[in-house]
């Protein structure tokens, strides 16, 4: 199913749009009477899928080698509604999501560093490092919420 970085980063950068209208529809219901409980769900299933998003745009970003800007911009695309699918496109156009997954050692000056062999390593071993980073985004989610939501309650 995500046999290039581009199918991988385009579904997650739609998922976190949609997240945001869900996000903003139980905003609305809230205000026009609806349970808060609305907000609560809304905003974790939203939460959920920002970390997931953010951890998909560092590991593309890695693989990609995009300029460390460019991945910092990614990730913050998250922050501001809708945002994902503008820098999404952007990418496509520009040719950052162009190519496969770096699995093999090639000429490349990078290839030799200490986190692209990680990551190669990695990415030969797909399952292995989709439930370490499923576990860090599960982690850092219950972490959030045992901080509380962004404002207090």
């Amino acid at each position: 199913m995500f046999r290039t970085p581009a199918r991988l980063y385009r579904v997650l950068a739609i998922a976190e749009a949609i997240t945001w209208t869900i996000l903003i529809a139980a905003l609305i219901a809230r205000a026009v009477g609806a349970p808060g409980i609305v907000v609560t769900i809304g905003g974790g299933i939203h939460g959920f899928v920002f970390l997931a998003y953010g951890a998909n745009a560092i590991l593309v970003a890695f693989n990609q080698r995009w300029s460390i800007g460019v991945g910092i911009l990614a990730v913050a695309s998250a922050v501001v509604p809708y945002a994902t699918i503008p820098m999404e496109i952007w990418l496509h156009r520009t040719g950052r999501l162009a190519g496969h997954w770096r699995l093999e050692t090639s000429d490349h000056p990078q290839d030799r560093t200490w986190y692209d062999q990680t990551m190669r390593w990695f990415l030969n071993r797909a399952w292995l490092l989709v439930a370490l980073i499923a576990v860090a985004v599960v982690a850092l989610y219950v972490m959030l919420l045992v901080v509380g939501p962004p404002g207090g309650k």
